[in-house]
């Protein structure tokens, strides 16, 4: 049973990463990484049916939330708390079926038992859903594949796009913030490549926003609605431009319609009156 949930745990906390925002879905990201932990070290309570239980409900929700949308080609409230109520059904059907069979071993305070584990369960149901409603859970099945702030993008011969950018080689990777220059009237393009299932069309958004130092928050400038049809394992490729932005920290979020963030891309804005010396990638 611990080597079934670790593996099912990791697998989920791995996926769930890579289609997260740290910044924002931390909490849940957390969440896995606390019953990962509790897989793997409190191996003295795995005699205690509840907590075997509310793992195998929290590996079952995870799962749910992941399948359900791919079934039904959507992604909204409606299908989260659909994947919620199956998942309640299951483990409900499973808890009645299991204690017929091990009713003559189960804990000599039976009621006292089924009271914990139907606590365990909805608690485990009402925080996930407070996760979802706050958009603090990444909007699984999507996945940001690849992001970025370039210069220019023009679609080739091939299909794929060509971009220019700034390379700031291996120390790029440790700047939160990359440097943009900008030269007064040139195009600035944020660039995503999102994965998600075939058949899985909606609308993803482009949330540009700049920090204002002193009202010490993030004030959106603009939101660009982009449509996505699913189905590219590469990811559906998408990009929105923006012309003459103010100096100062900028941020995309990539998101759903229904507010929930798939990635961000942060930059620096900073003025420059000539072009910048630019490399040219395809993106496939």
């Amino acid at each position: 049973m611990q080597f079934f949930f670790g593996g099912i745990l990791s697998t989920y906390l791995v996926f769930y990463f890579r289609s997260a925002d740290i910044f924002s879905t931390w909490p849940f990201i957390l969440l896995l990484v606390l019953a990962f932990w509790a897989n793997e070290s409190l191996k003295r309570h795995y005699v205690r049916f509840s907590f075997q239980i509310s793992l195998f409900f929290l590996s079952i929700y995870s799962f749910a939330i992941f399948l359900v949308p791919v079934v039904l080609h959507q992604i909204n409230a409606k299908v989260f708390l659909l994947s919620g109520i199956l998942s309640l059904i299951f483990i409900t059907l499973f808890v009645v079926i299991l204690l017929f069979f091990i009713k003559d071993k189960f804990n000599k305070d039976e009621n006292e038992s089924k009271k914990l584990v139907a606590f365990l369960i909805i608690g485990i149901f009402a925080l996930v859903n407070f996760l979802y409603f706050t958009n603090l859970i990444p909007p699984i099945p999507l996945s940001l594949k690849d992001a970025g702030m370039y210069h220019s993008i023009e679609k080739n011969a091939d299909g794929n796009y060509d971009v220019t950018y700034e390379d700031y080689g291996w120390k790029g990777y440790f700047n939160l913030y990359k440097n943009f220059n900008e030269v007064v009237g040139s195009p600035i393009y944020a660039y995503s490549a999102i994965f998600s299932p075939k058949e899985l069309n909606l609308t993803i958004v482009h949330e540009w926003q700049y920090y204002d130092a002193k009202q010490n928050k993030w004030i959106t400038s603009s939101i660009i609605n982009l449509p996505l049809v699913g189905g590219r394992d590469g990811g559906f490729r998408t990009y929105s431009v923006r012309y003459n932005l103010p100096a100062g920290k900028w941020r995309v979020l990539v998101k759903t319609q229904g507010g929930l963030t798939i990635g961000s891309i942060r930059f620096n804005i900073v003025p420059s009156n000539t072009e910048p010396a630019l490399k040219t990638e395809t993106k496939n």
